[in-house]
């Protein structure tokens, strides 16, 4: 019987539960996954299972981190996204939750842009503490990325975009990301990336403001690269402002439509 331990083949074994290979092999590890599944109860083992045995509180090498986030993806997940690149413009609720949830999932390198600095207004919603109000965001947002998962690769870009340097700075990447604020620098960022980065596709944002219904927020493909998250009506405005909820919601919108076009699925 041939199975995967920790993604690695241990070649030949005789018939053996998993809790005979956790105690052979690993007996102080408390949690087993099995084909990408927890499992507190034993089980026989069969050809081309996958496990993971994990003790509590252990940190991980990269190899093992890998291993166990491979474990708890669908089986070739992981190995289809830790060699992405996904760019992110903007560092604020969409683009600061968008990367912290691409990091989790593993993949493989990040290029994030913004020139702004954290301000206490911008704790409401997007993914900084209050020890790092007044540090660039980017700076801010690759320390928190790397407490994550330190093994994710992070560019940070601590200026302006603008349509000319946006092409060449994310000339790499597999998925871009849109997360401004602002109307006139999504239109911005839209035109010059699709124009000028071409079969790339961009993962956008708006209409996300306030606390209306969750499922009013869906992802639409709006042309041919060209995906938007949002309800494409409510934009911030006085007594109607951002809040990390519904800016929540549609930021990891984007980060699922990112992970589908990273395996080649259909969006929207």
């Amino acid at each position: 019987m041939n199975i995967l331990l920790n993604e690695k083949p241990i070649g030949a074994l005789p018939l053996e539960t998993l809790f005979a290979l956790r105690d052979r092999v690993k007996p102080d590890a408390d949690i087993l996954i099995l084909n990408g599944f927890p499992l507190k109860e034993d089980r026989l083992l069969v050809e081309g299972d996958r496990v993971s045995l994990i003790r509590r509180g252990e940190i991980p090498s990269r190899q093992e981190l890998e291993s166990l986030m491979a474990a708890r993806h669908t089986p070739g997940v992981h190995e289809k996204i830790k060699g992405a690149c996904v760019g992110i413009a903007g560092c604020g609720g969409l683009g600061s939750a968008v990367a912290v949830a691409l990091a989790r999932i593993g993949v493989g390198q990040l290029i994030i842009a913004d020139f702004d600095v954290v301000e206490p207004s911008n704790l409401n919603r997007q993914q900084f503490f209050v020890d790092q109000i007044g540090l660039p965001k980017v700076q801010a947002l690759k320390e928190n990325l790397s407490r994550i998962n330190p093994f994710v690769r992070v560019e940070a870009l601590d200026l302006r975009l603008n349509a000319e340097n946006i092409p060449a700075l994310f000339a790499t990447v597999n998925v871009m990301v849109e997360a401004f604020d602002a109307a006139d620098q999504k239109a911005m960022l839209a035109s010059s990336f699709l124009s000028r980065v071409p079969g790339k596709p961009l993962v956008a944002g708006s209409g996300l403001a306030g606390f209306a219904p969750s499922n009013s927020l869906l992802t639409r493909r709006v042309g041919r690269n060209f995906y938007l998250v949002g309800d494409g009506e409510t934009a911030a405005r006085p007594g109607e402002g951002l809040m990390a909820p519904r800016v929540g919601i549609a930021a990891h919108h984007q980060a699922n439509a990112v992970l589908r076009l990273l395996l080649g699925e259909e969006v929207g």
